[in-house]
């Protein structure tokens, strides 16, 4: 079996006002930051935060009526465990979801609060699936992959019509790449509506299995990325047996890629993403040249990030540009030195977030201090006046 263009538009016809239309935007911000004209298309807006809806429900609606009866079970990250769970309840289908250990809380919970039976299981998503194999043998329940299936397939391809429908003089799509089923369908969609449209996919240097599987090498995945819902071992056989021959290039992408494009999105767009559904910006902001002066668009496929992760990242990206700083000064352990230093730092506008005292570091002599102060500055240049200013008062200085 394979997925044709045709059972794209029955998809987008079966699933038509059950699932949002999400929006796209042109993005001066982002397209002033990288030299492309950027375009996004907003599927964490979906009720469940990502694009996975569309092809669980069209998978869903494919049923019959005893298996619906039956139930389903899937192996899931988060995304398509969200989406299969809201949609089976909707539709009355009992729903099973198989999680890795370590699958953020907000995605668990959000699983949960639909009715599905959580089970979490497997320490990554490859352990995660052998459970859901056995659960569907064992207890005669239908198995959904996440996008190893045809049905899943050509409801995430209706993405793309969509897109393209919204912003038709697109030369590139960037999707990123797990298991494939979205690029695999918006690969198929976008070139039988534009067939010199250029498609590039987008990996976790930790997960490069689509990569590894087109140059006939092994794929070395493993490790926890930000990127969690792409981190798939192994890609499905139907969606690169349908990108493969469509996709022109899959960029491998670093962690500090997804770190970044998540802070961006929050600072520029004021949206939330989570890692993978900021995929196709960290793919945009690593390569810059190869899509400098192209129409590009981006599929921002998922929101679903814990609080406490988008935290993390965003002051890891102001340390990145320095408007957060340590500034690691010896000194006297005496009465005023942790005023005069602050003195320095506020007169030049720092604000000081926080302050540590170490006495009994060894290289510091015993009647002296190490003080950690942490300030934030308003850019690089800024941290750099401070820092000056403090040696031009004597101080002792490390700024990190």
């Amino acid at each position: 079996m394979t997925v044709v263009f045709a059972d794209i538009q029955a998809a987008q016809a079966r699933i038509a006002g059950q699932v949002d239309r999400t929006p796209v935007r042109h993005s001066r911000r982002l397209s002033k930051l990288t030299g492309a004209e950027v375009w996004v298309k907003y599927d964490n807006l979906h009720f469940t935060g990502s694009f996975k809806e569309r092809g669980a429900l069209n998978r869903l609606m494919q049923l019959t009526e005893a298996e619906k009866a039956r139930g389903v079970v899937a192996a899931s990250a988060g995304n398509h465990a969200q989406a299969l769970a809201y949609h089976g309840g909707r539709l009355g289908v009992p729903v099973t979801i198989v999680m890795p250990e370590g699958t953020p809380f907000t995605k668990v919970d959000g699983t949960r609060s639909h009715g599905a039976n959580v089970v979490i299981k497997g320490a990554d998503f490859t352990g995660s699936t052998t459970e859901a194999h056995r659960l569907r043998d064992e207890e005669g329940l239908i198995f959904i992959s996440a996008f190893d299936d045809e049905g899943v397939v050509a409801g995430q391809g209706v993405c793309a019509i969509e897109f393209l429908e919204d912003a038709p003089d697109l030369d590139v799509l960037i999707i990123p790449i797990g298991g494939g089923g979205l690029i695999a369908g918006c690969s198929v969609a976008a070139k039988a509506i534009k067939p010199d449209i250029r498609i590039f996919g987008v990996e976790a240097a930790m997960y490069p299995s689509f990569s590894a599987r087109r140059n006939g090498t092994e794929a070395r995945c493993g490790g926890a990325t930000i990127a969690e819902g792409i981190a798939v071992k192994d890609v499905g056989d139907i969606p690169f047996a349908l990108a493969d021959p469509l996709v022109e290039d899959v960029l491998v992408c670093a962690e500090e890629d997804f770190e970044k494009a998540v802070a961006f999105y929050a600072t520029y767009e004021k949206t939330v993403a989570e890692g993978a559904g900021a995929g196709g910006l960290a793919a945009l902001l690593a390569y810059p040249d190869t899509f400098r002066g192209l129409k590009v668009g981006l599929v921002l496929c998922g929101g679903n990030i814990d609080a406490r992760m988008l935290a993390v990242v965003l002051n890891r990206e102001m340390v990145r540009e320095r408007r957060l700083i340590v500034y690691r000064i010896l000194g006297d352990d005496r009465p005023g030195m942790l005023s005069a230093m602050a003195a320095v730092i506020g007169g030049l506008g720092g604000n000081i977030i926080d302050v540590v005292h170490n006495r009994l570091a060894l290289d510091v002599p015993a009647k002296g201090a190490e003080f950690d102060i942490m300030v934030e500055t308003r850019d690089s240049a800024h941290a750099d006046e401070i820092g000056q200013a403090l040696k031009d008062k004597g101080y002792a200085l490390r700024m990190g």
